[in-house]
């Protein structure tokens, strides 16, 4: 059961709910014409590239990308010197893109609330995990790289 709970899931949850509000409840709201279309893929392309430089990165370093296991290294390198989540960050975008792709505008408060959900849901509970785990390095880390971006 605790293969539900993970980021996948949520986007696909948010991405679906933004797709049945485009189809049903869309009320004649647009966000217009081509430019759209073309932000969309634009964001569902980098965040996909974002998430794929982190798992690569972290199967180099040899350590896990499931969110409830504690990692066996720290790592700072690549994607993760500029984001201290990039695959959530990715994800964001992913949700952004499809949001822009089926035109769905009053799913725009699906990002923020995604957001949450991934800084409740996971983030914090990660970081205490690496902060308990990596002590020194987490806190030079943390102190350096951004959470988001």
């Amino acid at each position: 059961m605790r293969w539900m709970n993970t980021p996948p899931v949520w986007l696909f949850a948010c991405v679906m709910l933004s797709w049945l509000q485009s189809e049903w409840f869309s009320f004649g709201l647009s966000f217009g014409g081509t430019w759209a279309d073309l932000l969309a893929g634009l964001l569902i392309g980098a965040g996909i590239i974002l998430a794929l430089l982190a798992v690569h990165e972290m199967r180099r370093h040899k350590t896990t990308v499931i969110p409830h296991k504690t990692p066996t290294h720290l790592v700072q390198s690549g994607i993760f010197s500029r984001s201290r989540n990039p695959i959530y960050l990715g994800d964001v975008l992913i949700l952004a893109g499809f949001i822009l792709r089926f035109d769905a505008v009053l799913s725009l408060p699906l990002i923020p609330i995604f957001v949450w959900i991934m800084e409740r849901g996971f983030i914090l509970q990660e970081e205490d995990r690496m902060r308990r785990t990596f002590r020194a390095d987490w806190a030079r880390y943390e102190q350096k790289t951004r959470r988001w971006v």
